[in-house]
């Protein structure tokens, strides 16, 4: 493991392309089922405004939004009410495209926490979703656990209030040493890092950021310090030219047919706990106008 953050200085390029960016429900949707096929994972991105006018007036909505239309219904915002339909018909169909069936026919839940997930009808695709600003970021995977977080690239936190809720020591350290501007973008982009993580994981942010770290390998690739079987990839993208997106995956098995069984993986192996815990231990933590995955 490189002693250099995966936070530090200019990004190799990611191991993943960048996000789809798809403008309304009618897709393209192309490129999002050739992801799926081909490596069992997608990550669209596109705005709420392109999206607004077409799903507000299907006349199927109320279908559509399924459990999440009664708190449509009763948000007291009307921002926050447009922006809880949009992102939602923007996860169901990013779904449906993955499995090649109807959005309508979807049913997404919450677990405890706020974890997105699909019940009955493909329930083994994992999905992730995230938005800032009028941005909208979508993950779904067969292959195991994804996690998404966006946040605007010029966005300005304080590195010296919050590093040591976000950073462990080598990252405060390598990123205390850079100019300031650097310096912002670095620990914005580890930010992100760690929201994909711990929404993989399904921890949100219930899970101490300060508790695992970042890293580079030879090749100058993001690792999570601690992972020596390189089951979790990373990559962190500038979308719009001016969002940072980043996501995580962890590769559980090959990726079946949409609708097929899932091929068995080391995940399946009786004692195997269902979900990578990171090196160290978790404690709740609370970050200045962050919402809960639920709520974002």
């Amino acid at each position: 493991m490189s002693g250099r953050s995966a936070a530090h200085g200019r990004t190799p390029a990611p191991p993943f392309p960048p996000p789809c960016h798809v403008p309304g429900p009618d897709g393209p949707w192309e490129e999002v089922q050739e992801r799926i096929e081909r490596t069992g994972r997608a990550v669209v991105h596109t705005t709420w405004g392109q999206w607004l006018t077409p799903a507000l007036l299907d006349p199927g909505l109320r279908t559509l939004l399924g459990r999440d239309w009664p708190r449509y219904r009763q948000h007291p915002a009307p921002a926050g009410r447009l922006s809880l339909a949009v992102s939602r018909v923007v996860l169901k169909h990013t779904a449906a495209a993955a499995l090649q069936v109807p959005a309508e026919r979807l049913d997404l839940a919450y677990l405890p926490g706020g974890r997105p997930v699909l019940r009955g009808l493909g329930a083994d695709l994992q999905v992730s979703l995230s938005h800032t600003d009028e941005l909208i970021v979508v993950g779904v995977s067969r292959a195991g656990p994804v996690g998404v977080d966006a946040e605007p690239a010029g966005r300005r936190i304080s590195f010296e209030a919050l590093r040591d809720h976000v950073c462990t020591a080598e990252e405060a350290e390598l990123l205390a040493a850079l100019p300031e501007e650097e310096r912002t973008e670095g620990f914005l982009r580890l930010w992100t890092l760690k929201e994909a993580y711990t929404k993989a994981l399904g921890h949100g942010m219930r899970r101490r950021f300060s508790a695992f770290g970042f890293g580079r390998d030879a090749a100058g690739t993001v690792r999570l310090t601690g992972d020596t079987a390189g089951e979790w990839a990373f990559a962190t993208h500038l979308v719009e030219e001016r969002f940072l997106v980043s996501e995580a995956h962890r590769q559980d098995a090959a990726p079946a047919a949409p609708g097929g069984a899932r091929a068995p993986s080391s995940a399946d192996e009786p004692g195997r706990p269902p979900s990578a815990e990171p090196p160290h231990g978790a404690r709740v933590i609370g970050f200045p106008g962050r919402q809960s995955p639920g709520q974002r």
